[in-house]
């Protein structure tokens, strides 16, 4: 992915975006495919010591799993007011010293971090045009467990997405988003090692944790 994908990022995402983020999990907790990505972990029973947090927004998730057991979290995001927000956040909870921020796109970045026992993509694939070279990446970095969320694939969601990125065109905002085929998520899961050991879907969104099939 070009450099330009922070930029656009940094374009869409933008800090008022990131505050009100911040003031609505403050206030609810966690939301949406967050909340069911954290529900699917609980019922598997895992266990993990680290987590890289791919395109972790304002970090709801590695916030949520620094205070059940995990020890150390790689906070991934493209976005920059999302990176300070996250920084905030993370220190109003004293996880500042077990959080490593690193701004840029997973591709890019990808040599400068590590693997980590659980990684997580939380509305991530939708805003990656190469599903293979996103997924090849991320995968490599799980040694143990792999959790992602993505739109599916049916009319009234490509219908959606075709609209808003006809809206962005026409006001020069350069930020895209994508519906990919759930087929072939599944089989790159699958191929990258991985079985399926929970999910969940709403009308828009499909929610899957997966564990390593040679983990020990």
């Amino acid at each position: 992915m070009p450099n330009c994908h922070c930029k656009s990022t940094d374009r869409h995402f933008t800090p008022a975006r990131a505050r009100d983020e911040l003031a609505t999990y403050r206030q609810r907790g966690p939301t949406g495919t967050a909340r069911l990505i954290l529900q699917c972990l609980g019922d598997m029973g895992w266990k993990a010591e680290t987590i890289l947090d791919i395109g972790a927004g304002i970090g709801v998730l590695h916030h949520e799993l620094l205070d059940r057991g995990v020890k150390r979290a790689v906070h991934l995001e493209a976005a920059c007011a999302y990176v300070d927000i996250a920084k905030e956040e993370s220190q109003r909870r004293r996880h500042t010293d077990r959080v490593s921020f690193v701004h840029g796109d997973a591709v890019t970045v990808a040599s400068a971090v590590g693997m980590a026992d659980l990684v997580t993509m939380d509305r991530v694939v939708c805003c990656w045009p190469d599903l293979g070279a996103l997924m090849q990446i991320s995968t490599q970095k799980a040694r143990r467990y792999y959790a992602l969320s993505y739109p599916h694939d049916r009319w009234y969601v490509r219908g959606h997405t075709w609209w808003q990125n006809a809206r962005r065109r026409r006001t020069g905002n350069p930020f895209r988003t994508f519906v990919h085929p759930v087929s072939e998520i599944h089989r790159l899961v699958e191929a990258s090692g991985f079985e399926v050991r929970g999910s969940r879907s709403t009308l828009i969104w499909e929610v899957l944790v997966c564990s390593r099939r040679d983990a020990t």
